[in-house]
């Protein structure tokens, strides 16, 4: 894995750049079925990434936002070796408004578990990444969370208000029980800047698997602890959303779902 790790820290940043940053504030959009937006960003990244990867690793298959819904299930019902999970442009509203806040989200599952995390941030230069029971890194150094904060009210918390439960929006937004709040529009983002102990707290009503997968593994290698708002493990080999609570540490974490209960 170190060594399949090591050659993607090299191709993706590389495709990013040509097939995004050349892209970006150039291109419009189009919408998909479910009213989301799609550029020529999206859609040339994931054909460039799929092409680079098959060459270099035909036993694998990918599954990618860009597919149809029935092929995505397909896929994760039938990779036996392994399976790519590939979001080419996390952030798309923000790159097709011109807001340098997007990314790159690769993931690699094996046997029921994400082993491998990979997401790049092509405005800062920013490769994140992680293997399972190996730690994170932020560009080759060790990434770890951590925080001098002891307090929910002392931290910065990253919250998508748009897709919780009614109840606890309207809580959050009335009770503040963080000293300030963020919501970047990258999902992917959301996940690396949390383990980068840029904010200490995340809360999102429901992120689809090539939101969370790489994230999520980043940020556990690194140190923090994240569940479902229910208290399970975020990470199933399923097309529906997931509830996302985290937090740097388990003292902050501990804090939080005693506060969304």
């Amino acid at each position: 894995m170190k060594n399949i790790l090591k050659q993607l820290e090299a191709i993706i940043p590389e495709l990013a750049q040509q097939e995004i940053m050349g892209r970006f504030n150039r291109v419009g959009y189009d919408l998909k079925s479910d009213g989301s937006l799609v550029t020529e960003a999206d859609l040339a990244m994931q054909q460039a990434t799929v092409a680079e990867l098959k060459t270099r690793w035909p036993e694998f298959e990918l599954l990618g936002e860009e597919m149809e819904p029935a092929q995505q299930q397909l896929l994760l019902e039938s990779s036996a070796s392994g399976l790519w999970v590939l979001d080419p442009l996390d952030g798309t509203t923000n790159f097709s408004s011109g807001v340098p806040i997007f990314s790159v989200s690769l993931a690699l599952i094996q046997r029921g578990k994400v082993v491998l995390g990979l997401i790049y941030d092509p405005v800062r230069k920013e490769c994140f990444s992680a293997l399972q029971g190996q730690g994170a890194w932020l560009n080759g150094k060790i990434l770890k969370s951590r925080s001098q904060k002891m307090e929910l009210k002392q931290c910065i918390a990253q919250v998508d208000l748009k897709r919780l439960p009614k109840e606890m929006a309207i809580r959050l937004a009335a009770e503040h029980p963080y000293a300030s709040q963020r919501n970047f529009g990258s999902g992917a983002l959301d996940w690396c800047w949390l383990a980068a102990n840029r904010s200490q707290l995340y809360v999102h009503g429901g992120q689809k698997l090539w939101d969370y997968c790489a994230g999520q593994l980043i940020l556990q290698e690194a140190g923090g602890k994240v569940k479902t708002f229910s208290g399970e493990n975020i990470f199933v080999q399923s097309l529906q959303p997931r509830s996302v609570m985290a937090a740097v540490t388990d003292t902050l974490f501990n804090q939080l779902q005693a506060f969304l209960k």
